[in-house]
């Protein structure tokens, strides 16, 4: 959520920062709609006014007997009672309208975001590893003869549709050796506090970490209200609502492993085939909650712990800095680490690490006191996965070495041996 008085007290920056972003509406839409509100308060007020002191004149005229003076003064103070109602509702629904308005708005990006209106656009800042020479034709993940079978999307397809895939045997083991390395090392290296966390939220929460009103339609509601999370950066942002934390709370360091839910509404036809792209899948999720000077430095150590991951696993990976077309609608800063997939010649995203300045904070109002004192300041948010489960796998599985285990890489999840043995992938 945008703040009426830095637009209204700057508009031309504003419009400059989300000319950016690519939207050409502006600010003048949203000061009229300010201008005609605070108009309407103004008016109210001024009735209110002209009420309480035609109340004291009653007072004074009934003392008097002055029956036809208390007779006009009481008309005129239901009248001026009547306008104030009506004044407070046309207020009120302006108020409503302004906040619509300016929950729809994207963040401004930050000022060394890179301009740009696609994919195309995006700045590599990093890389790590060399991708593999397979000496034959790379598969897909689901094509790996090892594999094929203990991923089954026909039966899934059965009980629950596309997009969905029932994992077996070795596969189900090492996915969840996956998430399990993730989290002992967010954990035990990273300094995080795990939380086990509730995938159905109100309202309130969708709507205080930007996934509402505008994206309804990417997530699941179930018919009594709830939603299904689309990641636990919901329920680990939204911990926060409403509270004042003390300086000394900050920063706050949080990681969830749970199942996320999106309806992928708009990539009809993008990544059918396989297990990339799913309806239900899991997610190890980062998030943090900073003061305001501290989000540059906290979203790089939350990426560094992205990149440290994949370096333990051995997946070659680049780090991009996100363009402004590319960067989802609450981020004002979003690199992006995507993993090398020999199936697809190509790297693929496997984990986005933003920052959201104060824009979900203000939505949920969330706030600390300031050390040095002073009135309670809204926090930062942060989120970044770490990792995408399910294409951590994918990764693993066709990255897969000529030699090594990755039960010692993912430190005791389980002796989960991947010894390439013939073009076939057979293991």
């Amino acid at each position: 959520m945008h703040d009426i008085r830095a637009i209204r007290e700057n508009p031309a920056a504003f419009d400059a920062a989300l000319a950016r972003r690519g939207d050409a509406a502006g600010s003048s839409e949203i000061l009229a709609l300010d201008e005609a509100r605070r108009a309407k308060i103004q008016e109210s007020e001024a009735a209110q006014a002209a009420q309480n002191k035609a109340a004291k004149e009653i007072g004074a005229a009934k003392a008097k007997g002055d029956t036809e003076t208390f007779e006009r003064l009481r008309g005129e103070v239901a009248a001026k009672k009547a306008e104030v109602a009506a004044l407070q509702v046309e207020a009120k629904e302006l108020d409503a309208k302004q906040t619509d308005i300016l929950a729809r708005i994207a963040n401004l990006p930050a000022d060394d975001v890179p301009d740009g209106a696609d994919e195309d656009d995006n700045v590599e800042v990093n890389r790590w590893g060399t991708p593999p020479t397979l000496g034959f034709a790379a598969k897909e993940h689901f094509e790996i003869a090892g594999v094929s079978a203990s991923m089954d999307f026909e039966t899934a397809a059965k009980t629950s549709g596309a997009r969905f895939v029932f994992l077996k045997g070795g596969v189900a083991r090492i996915h969840r050796a996956l998430a399990q390395f993730m989290v002992d090392t967010h954990v035990d290296e990273n300094g995080l506090t795990e939380v086990q966390t509730p995938v159905l939220v109100r309202d309130e929460a969708m709507y205080g970490t930007d996934k509402l009103p505008k994206f309804g339609e990417d997530s699941y509601q179930t018919t009594n209200g709830w939603w299904l999370v689309p990641t636990s950066e919901v329920t680990l942002t939204y911990s926060v609502a409403g509270d004042v934390l003390e300086a000394s709370d900050l920063p706050i360091r949080m990681t969830a492993h749970t199942q996320c839910f999106r309806s992928e509404a708009g990539s009809a036809g993008r990544d059918t085939s396989g297990m990339l792209r799913q309806h239900q899948f899991e997610k190890v999720e980062m998030v943090s909650i900073t003061p305001p000077d501290e989000w540059d430095a906290e979203q790089k150590r939350m990426l560094r712990c992205a990149e440290g991951l994949l370096e333990k696993l051995g997946v070659p990976y680049r780090t991009v800095v996100l363009c402004t077309g590319e960067m989802g609608f609450g981020a004002r800063r979003t690199y992006d680490i995507e993993a090398w997939l020999p199936g697809q010649d190509a790297y693929r995203e496997i984990s986005s690490v933003s920052t959201t300045g104060a824009f979900q904070a203000r939505r949920m109002n969330a706030r600390f006191r300031p050390a040095e004192g002073g009135k309670p300041d809204f926090v930062h948010s942060l989120n970044g996965s770490g990792l995408a489960v399910g294409r951590c796998l994918i990764a693993v599985l066709e990255n897969r070495p000529t030699t090594g285990r990755l039960g010692e890489t993912a430190r005791g999840a389980g002796a989960l041996s991947q010894k390439q043995t013939d073009p076939d992938g057979q293991w």
